[in-house]
C-alpha cells in the first residue's frame, strides 16, 4: 500500500479482547513503533510507549485510557495481567474517544503474540498525500486484494461487528419495552377512559365533537408518555453514573453516556408509546354515544350482566371486562413469550456447545480468555496430557469460519484423523477423513450445493475433495465441514494452535479429581467437565447476565402496567365491593378475591405466552444465521415461564387488593 502514488503512510493495527483482573471484556490495540495513529494517544502520565524510558522499565510496557485506569485502578508503574501476561504501565493517555480510553495500547509484536496472531492486524489505517484522489485508490486496492474492504474513518466504527450486535440488542431491547409498555399503557389510558364515561357524555352533549375528544385522549396519552420518558431520561443517568466504573472498558463515561442523538432517540420511543398506547382509547371515546355514556354508573358496572357458566367469581369478574382482560393477558403473554424465546435459545446454545464435545468427561481450554475466539492452546499440551495414565484419549479442535458465497458463511472445525474426535460424526456417506486436504461435509450444505462424496469444494483459498457426508443433531454443525487440523490451522493461520482439547479418561468416575489435576499440571489451561464447560464460559456468563436483565426489565414494565390495570379494576368496582362488605365479607375475602384474578390473569397470560414463545423462536431460525440459534424447550424452561407469569399476577395484584380490603362499606357504597 505504501508504494503506491496516492499513498503518505500505512500502519496497522491488531485489536482484540482479553481477560484482566474481574473484567472478563477488556480492549486492547497493537501498533508499531512508526505508526502516524499513536500521535492520536496523548500521554497525560508517564512516558510513550516506544521510548527510552519504557524500554529501561521492567516488564512489558503498556500505556493505558484514562477510563480504562480508573475502572481497574491502576497508575504508572503499576502491572497488569492480560490472558496471563504481565504488563508494567508505563503511561496513561486520553484521545477523546470513549471506546479507546476504555481500553489499552501495546506494542504491535506483543498484541501478536498476545492474541496468537503472529504477522497479522485487524485493519490499516492510511494516511493519503495532498489531493490524492482516493476513489481511484479504493478502487485500485479493491480489484488487487478483492478480500480487502476500504471504508472511511468516519464510516468504520457503523462497520465494526460488535458495535452491530450491541446496536441490535438494543434495538430488540427498546422493541420489547415499546410492546410491553405500549400494551400497559393502552390498557391504563382505556381504563381511564371508562372512568371518565360520563364526563364524555357531558363533552359530547354541550357540543363537542368526535374529533375533538379522539384529540383530548390522544394528547394526554402523549403528555403521559413525554413526561414518562423525562423520567426514563433521569433514572438512565443514575444507572450509567452508578455503573461508569463497570462500563468504561466499553466507552460508556458519564461525559459520553447520554448524547443528543440518544435524547433524540427517546423522544421518538416516548411519543411512539404515547400514539400506540392512546390511539384505541382515543378512538374508543370519539365512539360514545352522549345519551349512552350519561346513563354509565362508573361505581355498579351497569348493564347487563354475562356470566359464564362454570368458573368462579374471579372467573365471572374477568369475563364481564373482556376488554380490559384481553388487553392484560395480551401485555402478559408479550412479556412471558419475549422472555421464553430468549431462555430457549440460550438453552440451545448451552446444549450447542456441549454437544460439540461429543461427550468429552473433560474439556481444556485456555486459562483467562475472555472469548472463544481468542483462545488458542499449543498443540503439544495435548501430547503431555494424553501421557497421563488416568487419560484414555486427548483429541484437539481448532474452531473457526470463513466466509462463503454460496451460504454467507462456512464453519470448520479441524480434528486429527487418528484421534477419537473424529468418530463423534454420523457419517451416512462416504467416510471419515483420513488425510489434508479432504473434507466431512454437512448434510445442509452439500444438500444446498448439490455436492457428494468424490467432488470437490473449494472453502476461502484451499480446494478440498468430499471424502464424507455427516449429518448433526446441532442444525449449525450442518452448515460447515470438518477437515484435518493441520488444513484448519493454515486456514485460521494458527499453525501448532488449537482452540480446546476434548479429555476421555480412563475411569470417568475420576473426572473431577482429574480436573483439579489438570488446572495444577497446566496453569496455561482452564480445565471443566464437559457437561459444564458452556456453562463456565464468560460469554456465556455474560449471556445470561444480559438475559437477567432484560427479564427484570419486562417484569418491572408489565408488572406497572398489569398493576395500574387492577387498581382501575378495584376502583371501578368500588360500590360492588361495599356491597360485599355489607354482607359480611372479611377483608382476607376481598384479598382472595382480587390476588384470585390477579392470577388467573397471570396463567392466561402464561399459557398464552409459552405459544407466542415457540411463534418468536421459529420466527428467528428464519433470519440470516438464525440456525444457530435454535432453541431448546426443557422443563425448566416452561417451569421459570409460568413462574415468571405467576409472578407477574402476584406483583401486579397485591398492592390493589391490599387497597380493595381498605375500604369502608359505608364509603364504597356513596362511590360515583
Amino acid at each position: 500500500l505504501v508504494a503506491m502514488p496516492e499513498v503518505q503512510a500505512a500502519s496497522g493495527m491488531l485489536q482484540g479482547i482479553v481477560q484482566t483482573g474481574d473484567q472478563p471484556y477488556f480492549f486492547v490495540f497493537g501498533y508499531p513503533a512508526d505508526s502516524f495513529v499513536l500521535g492520536r494517544f496523548q500521554v497525560v502520565e508517564g512516558v510513550d510507549l516506544y521510548s527510552r524510558e519504557a524500554d529501561q522499565q521492567r516488564g512489558k510496557p503498556l500505556i493505558i485510557g484514562s477510563a480504562g485506569a480508573e475502572a481497574l485502578h491502576k497508575t504508572v508503574g503499576d502491572t497488569v495481567q492480560l490472558t496471563g501476561t504481565t504488563f508494567r504501565v508505563v503511561g496513561i493517555y486520553e484521545t477523546g474517544d470513549a471506546f479507546e480510553e476504555g481500553g489499552c495500547v501495546i506494542r504491535l509484536s506483543d498484541a501478536q503474540e498476545l492474541l496468537g496472531l503472529q504477522r497479522k492486524v485487524s485493519m490499516i489505517s492510511i494516511q493519503l498525500k495532498q489531493g490524492a484522489d482516493r476513489e481511484r485508490l479504493k478502487q485500485r486496492v479493491e480489484r488487487l486484494w478483492p478480500d480487502l474492504s476500504l471504508t472511511t474513518s468516519e464510516d468504520l466504527a457503523d462497520r465494526q461487528i460488535m458495535g452491530e450486535s450491541f446496536q441490535g440488542m438494543a434495538l430488540g431491547v427498546a422493541g420489547l419495552s415499546i410492546l410491553i409498555g405500549g400494551v400497559g399503557m393502552m390498557n391504563a389510558q382505556l381504563m381511564a377512559v371508562f372512568e371518565r364515561t360520563r364526563e364524555i357524555g357531558v363533552l359530547r352533549a354541550v357540543g363537542w365533537s368526535r374529533l375533538r375528544v379522539l384529540r383530548m385522549i390522544l394528547a394526554e396519552s402523549i403528555v403521559v408518555g413525554l413526561l414518562g420518558g423525562i423520567l426514563g431520561v433521569f433514572l438512565a443517568w443514575l444507572i450509567l453514573t452508578g455503573a461508569g466504573a463497570a462500563l468504561a472498558p466499553y466507552g460508556v463515561t458519564n461525559a459520553s453516556a447520554i448524547s443528543p442523538a440518544l435524547l433524540i432517540e427517546a423522544l421518538v420511543v416516548v411519543l411512539t408509546l404515547g400514539l400506540f398506547g392512546g390511539m384505541y382509547p382515543a378512538w374508543r371515546a370519539s365512539t360514545l354515544e352522549p345519551v349512552e355514556a350519561l346513563r354509565y354508573e362508573g361505581g355498579s358496572g351497569g348493564g347487563n350482566v354475562q356470566r359464564l357458566p362454570v368458573g368462579g367469581m374471579a372467573a365471572q369478574s374477568l369475563w364481564r371486562r373482556r376488554a380490559r382482560t384481553l388487553l392484560t393477558v395480551g401485555g402478559i403473554a408479550i412479556t412471558v413469550g419475549s422472555i421464553m424465546a430468549l431462555d430457549g435459545i440460550v438453552q440451545g446454545l448451552v446444549a450447542s456447545m456441549n454437544n460439540m464435545l461429543g461427550g468429552a468427561e473433560i474439556v481444556l481450554r485456555q486459562a483467562d480468555a475472555s472469548d472463544l475466539g481468542y483462545a488458542f492452546l499449543d498443540q503439544r499440551i495435548g501430547d503431555r496430557a494424553s501421557a497421563l495414565p488416568e487419560v484414555k484419549d486427548v483429541s484437539g479442535l481448532l474452531f473457526t469460519a470463513v466466509t462463503f458465497p454460496q451460504t454467507g458463511y462456512f464453519i470448520i472445525q479441524g480434528y486429527s484423523p487418528h484421534e477419537a474426535g473424529l468418530r463423534r460424526f454420523n457419517v451416512v456417506e462416504g467416510d471419515y477423513l483420513d488425510n489434508n486436504r479432504q473434507i466431512m461435509l454437512g448434510r445442509r450444505v452439500a444438500d444446498a450445493l448439490h455436492l457428494g462424496v468424490g467432488d470437490s469444494i473449494t472453502v476461502g483459498a484451499s480446494r478440498f475433495r468430499i471424502v464424507g457426508i455427516f449429518e448433526s443433531s446441532v442444525s449449525w454443525e450442518e452448515l460447515g465441514g470438518v477437515v484435518s487440523l493441520r488444513d484448519a490451522q493454515s486456514m485460521a493461520e494458527r499453525p501448532g494452535k488449537v482452540t480446546l482439547f476434548m479429555v476421555n479418561l480412563q475411569n470417568p468416575a475420576q473426572a473431577r479429581m482429574m480436573v483439579e489435576k489438570l488446572n495444577a499440571l497446566f496453569p496455561e489451561v482452564y480445565a471443566s467437565l464437559g457437561g459444564e464447560f458452556a456453562d463456565n464460559l464468560d460469554e456465556m456468563k455474560v449471556t445470561n447476565a444480559m438475559l437477567g436483565a432484560i427479564s427484570v426489565m419486562a417484569v418491572a414494565v408489565g408488572g406497572i402496567g398489569m398493576m395500574n390495570t387492577m387498581l382501575m379494576a378495584v376502583l371501578e368496582r368500588t360500590r360492588e365491593i361495599g356491597v360485599m362488605r355489607a354482607l359480611g365479607w372479611r377483608r382476607r375475602r376481598i384479598l382472595g378475591l382480587i390476588l384470585n384474578e390477579a392470577l388467573l390473569l397471570g396463567v392466561l397470560g402464561g399459557v398464552l405466552g409459552i405459544s407466542l414463545a415457540f411463534a418468536l423462536s421459529w420466527l428467528v431460525t428464519k433470519v440470516p444465521y438464525g440456525e444457530m440459534m435454535e432453541p431448546l424447550w426443557t422443563s425448566g424452561v416452561f417451569i421459570r415461564a409460568l413462574a415468571l407469569a405467576l409472578s407477574l399476577g402476584v406483583i401486579a395484584g397485591l398492592y390493589p387488593a391490599l387497597r380493595a380490603t381498605r375500604l369502608q362499606p359505608v364509603e364504597a357504597l356513596r362511590y360515583e
